[in-house]
């Protein structure tokens, strides 16, 4: 085998298990209430590619799935490997976990911001990136105050949340995890996961894909009409939603970990992103 082929080889191992790697963050987003699956899949890149596969699954289909298979291969190991110890981390150190995750957007926003201006920026798509920041930013902070409202667990329940889960992936910015708690279903959802109760993961697999499928086109198409404008809308959720979660009341110890794990998750999503630099990617909405 020639140095070229090795090369190719290498190159490949890598690329795979770096979409494996983003597929385990973008799985471990949905379900840590706060944050949200696709904020993480736009951050990391897979958004995009993802809408457009899943607006037209008959275009390089076979390409597509090899593509997407890491990712989902990571998606699932970050729900099911890891709901348990999200849960356990959530509910007993919220404030460091959650600047672990704001340091990982933080690393890979000059990526994305990059990425938002290759068709061009105009002084409104600055306008509309700080009018979605803020509404986003408010649209979170009111969720924290609404009430919770009792929904009993039940298959119909579970599509629902299934659906809820499928708008996550299709509106970045959007944490079915809160909407989830606010149901009072967050906490039989996650146990039922990790447990793996089938009574409870198909009826969410089968309302996520239906909600994921219904919406995909119309996302693919409004990206390929209105590339900047998509963008400069996806880079205000990001920032809104991202400024929103920031914990505050932290001191002493529980302070300076939390700031070594935001440059530890800056760190490391900066290197994963400069790492994908390498691989060249379709230009899929051109």
């Amino acid at each position: 085998m020639t140095t070229a082929e090795n090369n190719k080889k290498t190159s490949g191992v890598v690329d795979w298990i770096v979409r494996l790697l983003k597929g385990v963050m973008v799985g471990i987003g949905f379900i840590t209430p706060g944050l949200s699956g696709g904020v993480l899949a736009v951050v990391f890149g897979i958004y995009e590619r993802l809408m457009r596969f899943l607006g037209n699954l008959r275009e390089k289909f076979l390409q597509n799935v090899l593509f997407f298979l890491p990712v989902g291969i990571g998606g699932v190991i970050g729900v099911v490997a890891f709901s348990a110890v999200v849960d356990y981390a959530f509910t007993n150190y919220a404030g460091q976990f959650t600047w672990l995750f704001v340091g990982f957007i933080a690393g890979t926003f000059p990526s994305l911001f990059k990425t938002s201006g290759k068709q061009g920026r105009k002084w409104w798509h600055w306008v509309l990136l700080v009018l979605m920041a803020g509404g986003i930013f408010f649209f979170m902070r009111w969720m924290e105050t609404i009430r919770s409202v009792q929904l009993a667990p039940s298959f119909v329940n579970w599509l629902l949340s299934g659906a809820l889960i499928g708008l996550g992936v299709v509106v970045p910015g959007m944490s079915p995890s809160n909407f989830l708690i606010y149901l009072s279903l967050y906490q039989p959802m996650a146990a039922g996961i990790r447990h793996l109760d089938f009574g409870v993961i198909i009826p969410l697999l089968i309302g996520g894909l239906a909600c994921v499928l219904l919406l995909a086109r119309l996302i693919s198409w409004l990206f390929k009409r209105f590339y900047a404008v998509m963008y400069h809308l996806i880079l205000g959720i990001v920032v809104g939603s991202t400024i929103a979660i920031i914990p505050s009341g932290l001191t002493g110890w529980a302070l300076a970990v939390s700031g070594l794990l935001f440059l530890a998750g800056a760190a490391a999503s900066y290197g994963l992103a400069k790492l994908d630099e390498k691989y060249s990617r379709e230009d899929l909405f051109s």
